[in-house]
């Protein structure tokens, strides 16, 4: 009997499953000719003796971790491993070469109960029961193995027809719920023929955050009514209440938009700079844009309803740069990773509060120290933690545990080994794989869905425009796209522009890694770091006055529909910030012409609309047709700028 699980186990498998140490010493030892002696039996037992005595048994249709050897290291040991690899050395029958069009949604609830027990199932079908999200991933000639992104980690399927192996980044002991809905995922993907999923869950009447999420719509449409202005610490505290409502129904997506909204409105009574009218109208937005689509999709557009952290068992995440943001009176920084075995970006946040004399740029941030290394060397490294948790919307926890370990080391040349989709090649491929996706108002409030790292081929210019405080390059990725690589100046971290002006003029840039979106139906790139071979430089910690002489950038011809589309929502926004109580419809009324000149005439309509309604009905009247303009626009404006390039005249 040949078994073709472990003859699945590629060295890189074998890595998920314990780590790239002990597959590296087993491979020492085979070369050493101190490898095991390995046997099998007619019911597939592999056994493995060593020259040290040490003997392992890898019985058929189980993992790695019910193996059994006789040496003393607990979980999956080298020894095991060392079995797997001479096995897959010695037997007659090589590894399969094709990859197998296959799917996890095959397997019934009764193999998996045998493979993980009663309880695991038990556990993921109360998870079923409350309804979550998935995004499958099935197999390709260049990515063989299915996968399935779960909101809070991922599952993935290596050896074909076969539970035993599957790998995930979830703790060992959810390990068996995981795979389970990760299954079920499969399960239905195979039956709905798509890729996006939304497995259980009851109905808009019947979910039990409707009626949180109708009270956080009400407060939402008081701010709306009345502004900013009014809203004193009463009107916080019920959006406190709102947002322990939803969070204690696990509504993670309109829990995260009442959040943030109080935050806006903390940071208005501040005075600080953090509080913007155009991000105060989306978030009223978007909680009414997830209260109407919720009737079609309550688990996707409310937000899964797993745990608010999930501890993930040993990870490896390789550092993509960092993020610097701010007040008078704090710093934040945003520590952005690449999840190599799930296949996704994480992100980290800390924040520090300053004293009355403290004004530290990025640079001196850097010296800052987070799991004890400082900023700067966290955010260019290669992180390997056992004490690690993550959020659904792919926040991430890292911490240093007595018994459970943190290391942090130089990333290296980490970027260039990163696997698809989180190393782009071809940047107009990538982005028209999310064509497909809802509109960001309903979306999940995923953190760092954009980053990612682009290989650079070529730079054909680059310069700074003075007016928009910007500097933009023209970058050829290997398929021959141009992406245009465009960083805003941040006065919190002022040689940020210069040190990557060096780099451009230097012209050595191999890497890139920063959010990958589109603009005017072009790839655009907010970089956050560029590798060079010299190494990694993040570019918001770099050191610097931001007093380099830089080339200016031509002009950049105006889009008359973007800037119409803006001007229209800036509107929009300036009467959500002073509420429609105290709004003027003229204003409303030479908007929507403005509109009609470029041909939107559909998004004119619907301010005309609101404006005639503030008129003749009043501001209570009025509040639908504003929710319905907005979200006209914003949708409208997301649509014009992922579209087809637009080339002004």
């Amino acid at each position: 009997m040949t078994r073709t699980d472990l003859l699945a186990l590629t060295p890189e498998v074998l890595a998920s499953l314990a780590n790239r140490g002990l597959v590296k010493r087993a491979e020492k030892d085979l070369a050493a000719g101190t490898g095991p002696e390995v046997t099998a039996d007619p019911d597939g037992t592999v056994r493995g003796a060593f020259p040290d005595g040490t003997e392992t048994v890898l019985l058929p249709g189980s993992g790695l971790e019910k193996a059994t050897c006789t040496c003393a290291a607990p979980g999956v040991c080298r020894h095991r491993i060392g079995v797997v690899l001479a096995y897959r050395r010695t037997t007659d029958r090589p590894p399969e070469q094709a990859w197998t069009d296959w799917s996890p949604g095959g397997f019934d609830d009764a193999a998996l109960t045998t493979a993980f027990g009663r309880a695991a199932l038990t556990a993921a079908r109360r998870t079923a029961d409350r309804g979550f999200t998935a995004r499958l991933r099935r197999p390709t000639a260049e990515h063989p193995a299915p996968r399935v992104e779960l909101p809070a980690c991922t599952v993935s399927f290596p050896v074909p027809h076969d539970l035993t192996h599957a790998l995930t980044d979830a703790s060992a002991a959810a390990r068996g719920e995981a795979v389970a809905l990760a299954v079920w995922a499969f399960r239905a993907g195979d039956e709905q023929g798509t890729t996006e999923v939304s497995v259980g869950g009851r109905t808009t009447s019947e979910a039990p955050a409707g009626n949180a999420l109708t009270a956080a719509v009400a407060l939402a449409d008081a701010l709306l009514l009345d502004g900013v202005r009014t809203a004193g610490p009463v009107f916080a505290g019920a959006l406190e209440r709102a947002h322990g409502a939803l969070r204690a129904r696990a509504a993670h997506w309109p829990a995260g938009a009442v959040a943030e909204l109080r935050e806006q409105l903390d940071a208005y009574t501040a005075r600080s700079a953090r509080y913007r009218a155009e991000r105060l109208a989306f978030l009223l937005t978007e909680l009414h844009a997830r209260a109407r689509a919720a009737a079609h999709d309550p688990v996707g557009v409310l937000g899964t309803r797993e745990a608010s952290q999930t501890p993930l068992r040993r990870v490896r995440l390789v550092a993509l740069g960092a993020r610097i943001g701010g007040t008078a009176r704090d710093r934040t920084a945003e520590v952005y990773f690449a999840h190599a075995d799930a296949g996704l970006t994480l992100v980290l946040r800390r924040r520090w509060d300053l004293t009355e004399d403290e004004t530290p740029t990025g640079h001196e941030l850097g010296a800052r120290r987070i799991l004890r290394s400082p900023l700067r060397a966290l955010a260019t490294a290669n992180v390997v933690s056992e004490n690690t948790s993550r959020a659904p919307d792919r926040t991430v926890v890292l911490a240093r545990g007595r018994i459970a370990a943190t290391d942090v080391t130089p990333v290296g040349t980490a970027w260039t080994e990163l696997p698809d989709p989180l190393l782009v090649h071809d940047a107009a491929a990538h982005l028209s794989t999310h064509a497909d996706r809802p509109p960001r108002l309903i979306r999940p409030r995923v953190e760092a869905d954009a980053v990612r790292v682009l290989a650079v081929d070529g730079i054909t210019s680059y310069g700074y425009d003075p007016a928009a405080q910007t500097l933009e390059a023209t970058l050829r990725d290997p398929a021959g796209n141009g992406v245009l690589l465009r960083a805003a100046y941040n006065p919190l971290s002022p040689g940020g522009l210069d040190a990557l002006a060096a780099a451009l003029d230097d012209g050595r840039i191999s890497h890139v890694s920063g959010l990958l979106t589109r603009a005017g139906g072009r790839p655009v790139l907010d970089p956050l770091a560029v590798l060079t071979p010299t190494g990694v430089i993040a570019l918001d910690l770099a050191p610097g006055a931001g007093d380099a002489g830089l080339p200016t950038a031509p002009p950049r011809p105006a889009d008359p529909v973007t800037g119409a589309l803006d001007s229209a929502l800036t509107t929009l926004s300036e009467a959500a910030h002073a509420g429609l109580r105290h709004t003027t419809p003229a204003h409303l009324t030479r908007t929507a012409t403005q509109l009609h000149r470029v041909g939107l005439h559909t998004a004119s309509d619907l301010i005309g609309t609101l404006a005639h309604t503030l008129t003749t009905e009043g501001a209570q009247a009025a509040v639908p047709a504003w929710v319905t303009a907005q979200i006209h626009l914003i949708t409208t404006a997301e649509l014009h700028q992922e579209g087809p390039e637009t080339r002004p005249v």
